[in-house]
């Protein structure tokens, strides 16, 4: 970074608020993967759960804090003692542990949700952080919907938390109600006005409800916060948060503009994005900046023109900066173990032995029904082969009859748990329905379908098909995604590895 650059630190709550979209729920090795992942990125911080929130999360809290030692690990807590003693009993192995309280501000919240007076908020939050900073010297403050509060309680709030420890003080539009303008000003207010503001880091943490959040984050940069909170892709409660790789890159581009940058490693942002929307079974739409599968191409004559006489006439960023590649190695159906091995080694991906034995299987399965492979399918592919998720029950085969004047019939074997082999017929409105009956008599799960989604990975006549489901099973969703040429066994893989996920978060009551 140039040394005439502010260095803006990167807060990344996919693990957290990426984890609240509705949908998505990440076990401890998936949190460790990702967590991983943002390390080589270059994030600063990373919020990896809400520990009060369940045994589980805390568990995997602990669990990064534990494996990743180079970012600060966060984690949440409501403004209540034993969130706050969960939290530190989640990040006190971390290297660096940070513990980051939150309580609402807003007068709609404070009489409708909390149903405290200003007062009791303001003693509650200065008790919290006091209570936090006698764990940890990192304490960071939200004050929860702060762009719908009054400013004069909120500088009074701010200055009394940074009296009591609180290192960074976050201004969250928990609703994404605000305006760049409208929230630079309130930033604005809030360094002319808190007299003790040069203790702590101002950042902020902006949600997408009016599609605002970026330029939110990047208006308050402008005027002077100097940690902003993201997740990957833009995930999280509702419309989302303010996407990391926007962030990142519109500072990077616009460093003329903005005079700040931050220490993240650009050209590991594409891996980061595809490991996000893999293991969040959250997909990323074609015409998303920065990461969308659109982002770099060109369908225009004059764009084309254009780029092929010189690339930035219509290329604000380099596609490598971000980790695309240019090249495609193809690979086939008499490719070798070898050169499965080096091309996923260029690609990233470094596998144990039993991995590479069981990519290698679904390579060569895959490469009897497609001619050519290509590094999209590879990571397909290899991220199906890698996801951490305990195999309750195997697939072997599905089986289908189907045509426009008959019931569609399937029959799936299954390994049960315990090596047995089990055979079912399932009957339905189509292929899918049908197999998906035939699971369920073998697994015998009180689960319902709440979404099903298809969609093509790769281009051509021998497509690499990928599908998403998400179940509703003991009260919590379940997503899982599958992916072969035959769609009808995506789905049936995409269905296990859900119900698989539902037996692997632990006893499930009720059955069918």
């Amino acid at each position: 970074m140039p040394s005439d650059m502010d260095k803006v630190y990167i807060f990344d709550t996919t693990l957290r608020d990426g984890e609240q979209s509705p949908g998505v729920s990440l076990n401890a090795q998936e949190k460790i993967e990702i967590a991983r992942q943002l390390e080589r990125l270059g994030v600063d911080i990373v919020e990896a759960g809400f520990p009060f929130s369940s045994p589980g999360d805390l568990e995997a809290v602990r669990a990064v804090a534990r494996e990743v030692r180079g970012p600060s690990i966060a984690a949440l807590a409501h403004a209540n003692p034993g969130a706050v003693d969960a939290a530190w009993e989640a990040i006190k192995e971390a290297a660096q542990p940070r513990i980051h309280v939150f309580l609402s501000t807003s007068d709609i919240h404070m009489a409708h949700q909390l149903r405290k007076s200003r007062e009791e908020v303001h003693d509650l939050a200065v008790a919290m952080v006091r209570r936090a900073a006698g764990y940890t010297s990192d304490v960071e403050f939200s004050p929860m919907d702060a762009t719908r509060s009054d400013p004069l309680f909120l500088h009074q709030l701010l200055e009394a938390v940074i009296e009591a420890g609180a290192t960074t003080v976050n201004i969250p539009d928990t609703v994404g109600y605000t305006t760049p303008e409208e929230f630079a000003q309130l930033l604005q207010g809030i360094f002319a006005t808190v007299p003790n503001l040069d203790r702590a880091r101002v950042s902020v943490h902006c949600h997408n409800d009016l599609g605002l959040a970026v330029a939110n984050s990047l208006a308050a940069v402008r005027v002077g916060a100097r940690q902003v909170e993201v997740c990957v892709n833009g995930i999280g409660e509702r419309a989302g948060n303010a996407a990391l790789e926007e962030v990142v890159m519109g500072l990077r581009t616009r460093r003329d503009f903005y005079r700040a940058d931050t220490d993240v490693d650009t050209r590991q942002i594409e891996k980061t994005s595809r490991l996000v929307s893999e293991f969040t079974g959250m997909w990323v739409q074609p015409n998303k900046a920065i990461v969308g599968a659109n982002a770099f191409k060109h369908h225009s004559g004059i764009h084309q023109d254009g780029v092929l006489k010189e690339r930035t006439t219509y290329e604000i960023m380099d596609p490598q900066s971000i980790g695309i590649r240019g090249s495609t190695l193809v690979l086939g159906k008499l490719s070798g173990r070898h050169a499965l091995r080096t091309r996923l080694e260029e690609l990233g991906y470094t596998l144990k032995d039993e991995e590479l034995d069981r990519a290698f299987r679904a390579f060569k399965d895959l490469a009897d029904r497609k001619k050519e492979i290509n590094d999209r399918d590879l990571e397909a592919l290899v991220t199906h082969e890698r996801r951490a998720i305990e195999e309750v029950y195997r697939l072997d085969s599905v089986q289908v009859t189907t045509g426009d004047h008959i019931v569609a019939l399937a029959t799936v074997e299954m390994t049960e748990p315990g090596g047995a082999h089990r055979t079912e017929v399932g009957r339905g409105n189509g292929p899918v329905d049908a197999v998906y009956e035939a699971i369920n008599k073998i697994v015998q799960l009180p689960v319902e379908l709440d979404d099903f989604e298809v969609r093509s990975v790769t281009e051509g006549n021998d497509a690499l098909g990928e599908v998403t489901v998400r179940l509703h099973c003991g009260g919590r969703d379940y997503m899982g995604r599958g992916t072969n040429t035959d769609i009808i066994v995506a789905s049936a893989r995409a269905y296990v590895t859900a119900l698989n996920r539902a037996l692997s978060a632990g006893p499930i009551t009720a059955p069918l």
